[in-house]
Order: structure tokens, then sequence, then C-alpha cells
């Protein structure tokens, strides 16, 4: 059974900082592309960032660049998103998302609450 399960969200300050992880198990880790997404309220979850399996391409939202930073540690089966200069727009359920390469299987976390305060 495969589980993303992420953590590391929470309640900020714009311009404070979090790390957010996705523990993957019940796969391959390195079969799989990961990315992050993000649903604000009221909005369409949205791609924030993406990282291939073997970590060599890397893609972020204009909205994230230079801020935002993901990467993955496929001895821990561990996909980061280090999130710097937090803004209240960032505030959002933030999700985990593995892709199969090559295939069209795919797989969601639950998500986790990430809130930043003006």
């Amino acid at each position: 059974q495969v589980q993303l399960v992420e953590s590391g969200g929470g309640l900020v300050q714009a311009g404070g900082s979090l790390r957010l992880s996705c523990a993957a198990s019940g796969l391959t880790f390195t079969n799989y592309h990961m990315r992050w997404y993000r649903q604000a309220p009221g909005k369409e979850r949205e791609l924030v960032a993406a990282i291939t399996s073997a970590g060599r391409n890397i893609n972020y939202a204009d909205s994230v660049k230079g801020r935002f930073t993901i990467s993955r540690d496929n001895a821990k089966t561990t996909v980061f998103l280090q999130m710097n200069s937090l803004k209240p727009e960032d505030t959002a359920v933030y999700y985990c998302y593995a892709q199969r390469i090559g295939s069209l299987y795919a797989y969601w976390g639950q998500g986790t609450q990430v809130t930043v305060s003006s």
C-alpha cells in the first residue's frame, strides 16, 4: 500500500520559514518523480515545485522561485520543500504527489496546512 505522509506545516509569520517533508512508503521511490502542489481556499490546486527521480531536473512555479527549494533523499524515501521568505499568499494546504516514471500511476498525500500571518 502506497503512502505519502506530509509533515512540517504550521502557522508562521510573514518572512518566516518552514520545511515540509513527505515520507513515501510502499513504492520504489527512485522510480517516481515527485512534486509539491498547494491549494488555497476557493482556488484551484497549483503546482509549486517538481523534482525528477534522480534529482537532476527541478522546476518551480514563478510565484515561489528564489524562495522555495525542493529536494529529495532517495535513501530515506523522502522529499522536502524548504520555504523561506513566506508570504500570506503562500497560505494553503500543501500536497505531496508521486508520479511513476513513464506511467499514469500517481499518488497523493493527505496534505499539510501552511498558514502565513501578516
